[in-house]
């Protein structure tokens, strides 16, 4: 694997089980191992463990959501370029799906899908999840993880993560704009002219 375009602890983050409870700190209260160091790449560990071993170390937490790992975009992008991956908004925080998570067809109507597993996609990005973008970089090498292709990658897939926002926001005003417009002239007219009804003698 070319390590310019993975970075060499991505598969492990990816096929490490999180969440399990910690051997060392199981009766604690936060011992759920889901946390990842990225200096060590070895399994997964928890916030007693951090403090202990891993003090100054590059960390990232994995978080879950209906049954699936994600990771949080403020935190993946310091150490990864996710450009291409479709990112979601869950609990107020921008995250991505570690891998890709099975899905019956695609229904009529869907107009992005995923390159890889086909799962459709809310935004027009190439991929659903970070593996499933690994495997393209596998078969291809038509994409990276690389932090140094980052710029040119997100400007040939449409700009940055602002950009991004502000076409979000401008999809859902453009679903509005065809009722906001004013009536032409036609629609003011009358058809024929009132007829008053007679009064009673």
């Amino acid at each position: 694997m070319d390590t310019t375009l993975v970075p060499p602890w991505l598969e492990s983050v990816l096929n490490t089980t999180f969440f399990n409870v910690c051997r060392i700190h199981g009766d604690a209260a936060r011992s759920e191992c889901n946390m990842f160091c990225l200096d060590c790449n070895s399994d997964a560990f928890c916030f007693y463990c951090r403090s202990s071993r891993h003090k100054d170390h590059q960390v990232i937490q994995i978080r879950r959501s209906s049954y699936h790992d994600v990771v949080r975009v403020a935190e993946i992008q310091k150490v990864l370029n996710i450009s291409g991956v479709q990112t979601y908004v869950i609990n107020s925080a921008r995250v991505l799906f570690l891998n890709e998570r099975p899905q019956p067809k695609s229904g009529k109507g869907v107009v992005h899908i995923c390159e890889i597993c086909g799962r459709s996609l809310l935004d027009p990005f190439r991929f659903c999840s970070l593996g499933c973008k690994l495997v393209r970089i596998k078969r291809n090498g038509d994409a990276s993880f690389a932090l140094d292709d980052r710029n040119n990658a997100i400007a040939m897939e449409g700009g940055s993560r602002q950009q991004e926002e502000k076409l979000r926001e401008g999809s859902q005003q453009d679903i509005y704009t065809g009722t906001h417009l004013p009536p032409t002239s036609n629609a003011r007219r009358r058809k024929g002219t009132p007829h008053r009804a007679p009064f009673g003698s």
